[in-house]
């Protein structure tokens, strides 16, 4: 880890920051658990918040932080909140668009740095677009440094008016250890029968069911699949808006596609598949991506947001959107078992080079250095 000045000099409080988070997605919450766990290990004082069920999800408590419940509504109740919570803080952390916007009118008034890490690109049409592009222009206006989990959500900081937009290292946070091989290979041809792919292809899809993810394009290219013999089997395992319809599609269709559900047993599940697929609209550091490339799982997905540079050589991508090129890509797999195992070795091996949680908390340490150590003396 990089050398950072973690510890208070002598004679002087400890470093107290407040991070804030809207309730935001699976991937921004368990990144401020991470980093608050790692921060506190450091010595600083760490207020995180919150709504309360996050607190019950991620357990920031555990980590040693203190929990303030703060609402995701922007009202004046809420806003309040937030700025009583931050009335001692040295520097405050604003995780996603919507949390960062009620954490600039918190401060308003105070000289409080803000930093501000950007998870995903917020999205809308039409007049909502309009006001989202307002609300970034004025959070990173606001912010002393914007921190972006890909290089086109730092160009977007920096075309918003950013003064300082920098590349986050963000880190897999909370990544279970797989278990040992010889159990691993146990397990496979059980979770296998369970989900029926018994001597057929395993495709697995993780996220949740709504336009994001580009599940009816999944299930355009599932039509093509039906002609392979043996037929693979796509999994999809997450809840959502969706799901009425996309099992509606599926029956009509008949198409060879199972919606599982919620599931806590993600790991396994890849590790017992054939193929990772990964369909979105556009992703940050997508957690499947990571997950089935540290599994050494051949992935196909879309060429999009920061899944390039996330996967580098150890992914086939595909353009959003196109059911052909999606169906052509997962046949050209399942018919090359090379391929497939040139993936396999790869995978690991890109994982390798991401930023660990050290090197994530040591990032942010630095920031938080840099905009509250005095300057030096000329």
């Amino acid at each position: 880890m990089s050398p950072v000045s973690s510890n208070a000099p002598h004679g002087q409080s400890p470093l107290r920051t407040v991070q804030v988070l809207g309730g935001g997605n699976a991937g921004s919450s368990a990144h401020v658990r991470s980093l608050a766990e790692g921060l506190v290990a450091r010595g600083v004082r760490v207020t995180v918040c919150a709504p309360a069920e996050a607190d019950r999800v991620y357990d920031f408590t555990g980590t040693g932080a203190d929990h303030v419940h703060v609402p995701r509504s922007s009202d004046p109740a809420s806003v309040a909140a937030l700025r009583a919570a931050c009335a001692d803080a040295d520097l405050v952390h604003a995780h996603g668009l919507h949390a960062s916007f009620r954490t600039v009118l918190a401060l308003s008034g105070r000289g409080t740095p803000l930093v501000v890490t950007w998870h995903n690109r917020a999205r809308a049409e039409g007049a909502r677009a309009h006001l989202l592009r307002l609300l970034e222009r004025r959070v990173v206006r606001a912010a002393a440094v914007v921190l972006g989990s890909t290089s086109d959500l730092v160009d977007r900081a920096r075309r918003a008016g950013a003064r300082d937009a920098r590349l986050a290292a963000v880190a897999l946070p909370g990544r279970r250890r797989r278990a040992d091989q010889d159990e691993a290979d146990q397990e496979r041809p059980k979770l296998r029968a369970e989900l029926g792919a018994t001597g057929r292809p395993l495709l697995m899809a993780v996220g949740s069911l709504d336009r994001e993810r580009g599940y009816d394009v999944l299930l355009d290219a599932a039509r093509a699949w039906r002609g392979l013999d043996p037929v693979p089997l796509v999994v999809v395992a997450g809840e959502g808006p969706l799901r009425p319809g996309l099992q509606r599609r599926i029956e009509d269709e008949e198409l060879p596609v199972r919606l599982v559900g919620r599931r806590d047993d993600v790991p396994e599940l890849l590790a017992a598949a054939d193929l990772a697929l990964l369909t979105s609209r556009w992703e940050s550091r997508s957690v499947l991506a990571q997950e089935a490339l540290h599994a050494g799982v051949p992935l196909v997905a879309t060429r999009v947001g920061g899944v390039p540079d996330l996967v580098g050589e150890a992914a086939e991508l595909v353009p959003y959107g196109d059911a052909g090129a999606l169906a052509a890509a997962v046949v050209r797999l399942l018919a090359d078992p090379a391929r497939r195992e040139l993936l396999r070795e790869r995978g690991p091996r890109q994982a390798a080079t991401w930023p660990t949680e050290d090197e994530t908390v040591a990032q942010v340490l630095s920031v938080y250095d840099e905009l509250t150590q005095p300057a030096p003396l000329p």
